[in-house]
């Protein structure tokens, strides 16, 4: 049986290409605002019989089918080093809350988020505690680590925050070997952001 995902901000399809690469994910619907990325998304994949969203602000939760897996890269010119770093007082800052808003009534057993390691430092690391927060008071377990692509077998350096949530009662045990989770790491990071 197909673990069910949902591809929000889906750009080209760089996590449904990993999923379809592994196997055994069946995508039930993405979102993407970009109509460049989109015409690219769904000329390399088979998007038929798949919910499309152009903006994730009006997608109605009740009206999607269930899933197991949130996947996502929500936009991160806000936290990025290379911008203004304007965080949540930017709109594209606040788009990780629809993410929030999803997941409080979908409830999938997972979420497999991406952002630029620039959200672990940005506003004193307040940004990143605000997103452990949200996260588990929506009942998630959180664990992230920088990645670096080049490590990875692909051909460019883009360092890369993965995180992981995944739903307390639901995931007996680890879901990847990351070495930061929700908790020590949280507080540490506070503590070293002076």
């Amino acid at each position: 049986m197909a673990i069910k995902f949902f591809d929000m901000f889906a750009g080209i399809g760089g996590f449904r290409s990993g999923l379809e690469a592994i196997g055994g994910f069946e995508c039930v619907g993405y979102c993407e605002i970009d109509k460049y990325a989109k015409q690219a998304y769904e000329a390399m994949y088979d998007t038929g019989g798949e919910l499309y969203f152009d903006d994730a602000r009006k997608i109605v939760p009740e009206q999607l089918p269930d899933f197991d897996l949130l996947v996502g890269g929500f936009p991160c010119q806000s936290f990025s080093i290379a911008g203004a770093r304007k965080g949540f007082d930017d709109t594209r800052g606040t788009l990780f809350f629809e993410i929030a808003r999803i997941t409080a009534v979908k409830k999938p057993k997972y979420l497999y988020l991406e952002n630029v390691p620039g959200l672990l430092n940005h506003d004193s690391g307040k940004t990143f505690e605000t997103i452990l927060r949200t996260l588990d008071e929506l009942g998630y377990d959180v664990c992230w680590q920088v990645l670096n692509s080049k490590n990875f077998g692909v051909p460019q350096s883009r360092n890369r925050v993965f995180i992981i949530g995944y739903l307390r009662g639901q995931c007996a045990g680890e879901v990847l070997s990351f070495t930061q989770t929700s908790g020590k790491a949280l507080i540490q990071r506070k503590a070293n952001a002076g």
